[in-house]
């Protein structure tokens, strides 16, 4: 029987990976989410689900304070590592469900490639303790895009060989779930992102995912083996594109 992963577990074996490979985000998106708190400098931000601390570091060029949640302990090093030179950013050993942060002590909650992990119900009784009266809550995603061949080759070659690839897939999130959690209305901002590869990075990019295959698995072999043929076929000048759309989520628990 293959052995259940818990969420928290996941990205353990892939830190390297995610720190070189995986996108950030885009600098219009950070500009306005911060555009939307006033006098930033003197605010409070928890980041859940703070991973290698991409988006915290981010965040904390422009907060008082912030604060990364995250249970990994793999993926919290890397973090606190990461932003050792930010002396407002604080890690902690914790999860979405509790955080150990005080009641009222935060003006915005932010969670960027994380909020599917979390047990839903649980984040939002949390993030109604822990905000202030009214502090905001920001999802974020880097969505990958189908709009070249050779991404849309990619999507498929994750569909037939990658563990899990549909049901961990943040894409599975629907309108109700949303509505149920942001309470107090929601908006949606988009904002495009891009990061280029060669296919060493394309094969870095696909291990930072918790769903690619391990190796010694035929799955990974057989991906490995029509990825390169994929890259061939659809490469310019020994590069190719990953298109997202970053998606920004903004709203209020209550």
């Amino acid at each position: 029987m293959d052995k259940i992963i818990k969420p928290t577990e996941r990205f353990s074996d892939r830190v390297a990976n995610y720190i070189k490979y995986r996108p950030g985000y885009p600098v219009e998106m950070v500009a306005f989410l911060v555009s939307q708190m006033s006098s930033p400098c003197d605010k409070t931000c928890a980041d859940f689900g703070s991973g290698t601390g991409i988006f915290a570091n981010s965040l904390a060029e422009h907060f008082k304070a912030v604060y990364g949640i995250e249970p990994n302990p793999e993926m919290r090093s890397a973090g606190e590592q990461n932003l050792q030179h930010r002396a407002n950013f604080f890690s902690l050993n914790a999860t979405a469900e509790h955080s150990g942060l005080a009641p009222g002590s935060v003006d915005l909650i932010t969670a960027a490639q994380a909020f599917h992990w979390f047990d839903q119900d649980a984040f939002q009784n949390e993030c109604r303790r822990i905000l202030t009266g009214d502090g905001w809550v920001a999802l974020i995603w880097n969505n990958r895009l189908t709009n070249t061949a050779f991404l849309k080759r990619y999507a498929q070659l994750l569909s037939r060989y990658a563990t899990d690839y549909h049901e961990v897939n943040h894409q599975n999130l629907t309108a109700d779930q949303f509505n149920r959690f942001f309470q107090g209305g929601y908006r949606l901002h988009t904002f495009n992102n891009v990061q280029r590869f060669d296919f060493a990075g394309v094969l870095g990019r696909l291990d930072s995912s918790s769903y690619s295959p391990k190796p010694g698995t035929p799955e990974f072999k057989s991906l490995r083996e029509e990825l390169s043929h994929a890259f061939q076929d659809f490469c310019e000048n020994g590069w190719v594109s990953f298109n997202y759309e970053t998606q920004l989520y903004l709203g209020r628990v209550g």
